[in-house]
């Protein structure tokens, strides 16, 4: 009989069936049939697969739902049943057959209780996609798989994007980050980017626009749904509709502080208000200042990449995190620019 599970405190808040799919990797369907039929007990007590766990909670589960968790091979399924082998009695893999462990995941700039604040490097995703396996994510669990809870991306940066990423490593502190980043309440999130020409204004200016998304998952591009004006001005627009009568679009806001303007090109300061897709980039480039290094929305081509990085980072219990990009040659920023 397979020991029974213990709830840790990185674990507790969430709903049973989230965790035991955690856990056991077996399909929600099957874990509900479990509960279910009562082979899934807390504490000794029957349960429901929406009741959360608690720190200390024991979960008894089916023998055949841990049988393969040693290995790290995909868990018990509905049809597997107590007279499976166990793990302990197969042979171990030959090394050579062991798949390759991917690189580490980015350096550790910053903790704080259940957080990891990592500094992502442009060109790694966040989370796997079409024609890309590498991320964050897959480099986290690799390097993460006898933690209690899975260090879990708080919020996600564009693929090219650089800069500060929060991982939770608790489910209680990745709760109060999803609702830090729904409410908007007392986090601040600022970004460098570098456009292309000269920034027209001297002083912080606000931008507001609506925003709408167009093409499949992957290879989606985001448009303004009609000019703005500079200066603080929303859109005055009517909203575009969806095709089920909806409307397909969503205010977007930040505020730009320049802090260098040339020619050539303008170093900007980007606070953010709302958290829209490729928010920062579409604001910027539909005013005619794309930012360096982004094709996609007309950015000049640049040997470092897109020169997009998110700087700084503010949380509503006051813990505050900063890392300076490493962009090179004229392209340097240095600390003290930053107000």
């Amino acid at each position: 009989m397979a020991e029974p599970l213990v709830v840790t405190a990185a674990e507790a808040g969430q709903k049973l069936l989230q965790y035991l799919h955690r856990r056991c990797g077996a399909p929600q369907s099957a874990i509900q049939r479990w509960v279910r039929t009562g082979q899934v007990r807390i504490n000794g007590g029957r349960c429901k697969p929406f009741d959360r766990v608690a720190e200390g909670d024991v979960v008894r589960v089916p023998p055949f739902a841990l049988a393969t968790v040693a290995d790290g091979a995909p868990h018990g399924t509905p049809d597997s049943g107590p007279g499976d082998a166990n793990v302990a009695d197969k042979p171990a893999a030959p090394p050579s057959s062991l798949p390759p462990l991917p690189p580490p995941p980015p350096p550790v700039v910053g903790q704080a209780e259940g957080l990891l604040v990592l500094l992502k490097p442009a060109g790694l995703a966040v989370q796997p996609g079409t024609g890309h396996a590498d991320c964050v994510t897959a480099r986290l669990a690799a390097h993460h798989a006898g933690a209690d809870f899975l260090p879990t991306p708080a919020h996600r940066l564009d693929r090219d994007t650089s800069g500060l990423l929060l991982v939770a490593t608790s489910y209680a502190r990745l709760r109060a980050l999803s609702d830090a980043f729904a409410a908007r309440e007392g986090l601040v999130k600022e970004y460098l980017a570098w456009v292309a020409g000269r920034w027209p204004h001297e002083d912080a200016r606000t931008l507001r626009d609506r925003l709408e998304k167009q093409g499949e998952p992957g290879r989606q591009k985001v448009r303004r749904v009609a000019p703005a004006g500079l200066g603080g001005d929303a859109a005055r627009t009517v909203p575009h509709a969806a095709p089920d009568g909806g409307d397909a679009s969503r205010d977007a806001a930040c505020t730009v502080t320049p802090l260098r303007r040339g020619d050539a090109a303008s170093l900007l300061l980007v606070r953010l208000h709302t958290g829209r897709t490729h928010q920062i980039r579409v604001q910027l480039a539909g005013r005619g200042h794309p930012i360096v290094g982004d094709r996609k929305y007309g950015g000049p081509a640049c040997g470092q990449g897109m020169l997009l990085h998110a700087v700084r980072l503010a949380l509503p219990g006051g813990e505050r995190f900063s890392a300076l990009p490493d962009w090179t040659g004229p392209w340097t920023v240095d600390e003290a620019e930053l107000p």
